[in-house]
């Protein structure tokens, strides 16, 4: 019986492993054990019982008057030796004892469980999390290392969480409790490795359907979510239910509903956004709290002019050009931010200067969305040259021949009342992508 336990000691607090696949792992090291002993395993009979830790192996031979095969038969005076009353053709079931194995026999029987339970056990931690991809676990600070994290899930399951997917002020200690949400499940050189994120928007998403149960329901959908984990997050919402304002049930009485996020997000700034398929009214509540004045959507080259006052263009640019970046990434479009000032000079169309620049050229800036003199000057000469594909040179030439007639008309006119201005484009400092 010593030995008996020694083979299931190991085995008493499996993890993921449901009893009948269990039963049939051990069945099947025993039958495979009983065959290389034997030559055959088909004859016996393996009763195993989990819960006391023990199991009984009975063999099955048949009394005959001659022996021809060990295994499956057993001549009248062996059998006789047994039990008295056996006659010829009847089944003789005799036990098979753990010593029979021998020493080396229940060496290699522990090492084919241990192996055998330790697949199963991975490949079911695998399955396990890999549908739980895009879902919110908790679970306990086991390490900090300076690279990731290791997290042990209610089951003892070791799960990481890298640097990069930690918010940047994240800071947490052994013991520490954390809500992240499985980012994905991966092989690595046959032990599968769960990966935790608190950076993705997904956190984010799972986050809002905990806080607002119109988000749980389905009655509030959210369409995008765009963040810079730790800083700043854009989200649009949209109502299925006219009665039901978006953005009022993500924020919740006296903000409730959000401020539970926002902390849990180390105090990222939240914009809840109402999602409108009116794209120019997208664009104002994308860069709130500015006002924009005017809107110009380039569909070919996927820009969007936004003109605004000087007092509002920092407000739509935010710190360090956040708030701009972000809403670019919610629309899908890149955002030029003008600047509009009281004076405002008469514009050209470029088609009025095919006496001095070709056509080919002047089509070519029309096709990114340059149509007028003022449109070719906003932009940066680098970004011609990329978005035109022109030279350099070309670009240049351009460029000297439109300021040479601002230059002129200003001059002429450098005795009457001057006209306004044309906005002024201002260029954000973008921060670097985390």
């Amino acid at each position: 019986m010593e030995g008996l336990n020694l083979i299931f000691s190991e085995f008493k607090e499996l993890k993921n492993i449901d009893r009948p696949t269990l039963m049939s792992v051990l069945e099947d090291i025993f039958r495979g054990l009983l065959a290389r002993m034997y030559g055959n395993a088909e004859n016996f009979d393996i009763i195993v019982n989990i819960d006391k830790g023990d199991f009984e192996i009975w063999r099955n031979r048949t009394v005959v008057a001659e022996v021809t095969d060990p295994n499956i038969q057993i001549s009248l005076e062996d059998a006789k030796k047994i039990d008295d009353s056996y006659e010829l053709d009847e089944e003789v079931m005799e036990e098979v004892k753990l010593e029979n194995f021998g020493r080396r026999g229940i060496l290699a029987l522990r090492q084919n469980l241990a192996g055998r339970i330790t697949d199963i056990e991975k490949a079911n931690l695998y399955n396990k999390y890999r549908e739980r991809v895009g879902e919110i676990v908790v679970g306990e600070v086991y390490q900090v290392w300076k690279r990731e994290l290791m997290v042990l899930d209610d089951d003892g399951n070791e799960l990481l969480m890298p640097k990069a997917e930690q918010i940047p002020s994240d800071f947490f200690r052994k013991g520490d409790t954390i809500r992240a949400v499985v980012s994905k499940v991966e092989m690595r050189n046959n032990n599968p490795v769960i990966i935790l994120s608190r950076t993705s928007g997904t956190f984010l998403e799972r986050l809002f359907e905990q806080e607002v149960p119109e988000i749980f329901d389905g009655l509030i959908v959210i369409k995008k979510i765009v963040r810079t984990p730790g800083e700043r997050a854009k989200v649009a919402v949209e109502s299925y239910d006219d009665r039901i304002d978006p953005v009022g049930a993500c924020v919740g009485v006296k903000g409730a509903r959000i401020h539970g996020i926002v902390r849990e997000l180390r105090n990222e700034n939240i914009d809840i956004i109402n999602w409108t398929s009116n794209q120019q009214l997208l664009v104002q509540r994308a860069l709130s709290p500015a006002k924009i004045s005017s809107i110009k959507v380039n569909e070919e080259s996927k820009r969007i002019g936004v003109y605004l006052k000087p007092e509002e263009v920092s407000m739509a640019i935010g710190k360090g050009g956040l708030n701009i970046k972000l809403a670019s990434q919610l629309l899908g479009y890149e955002l030029d931010v003008y600047r509009e000032t009281e004076e405002e000079e008469e514009d050209v169309l470029l088609d009025g200067f095919n006496d001095e620049i070709e056509q080919w050229i002047i089509d070519a800036l029309k096709k990114i969305g340059c149509d007028t003199a003022k449109d070719v000057l906003a932009i940066p000469v680098p970004d011609l040259v990329q978005r035109a594909d022109l030279e350099e040179e070309t670009v240049n030439l351009v460029v000297n021949i439109l300021k040479k007639e601002f230059e002129e008309e200003a001059e002429a006119l450098a005795k009457e009342k001057p006209k306004k201005k044309a906005p002024k484009k201002t260029t954000p400092k973008m921060p670097a992508d985390n």
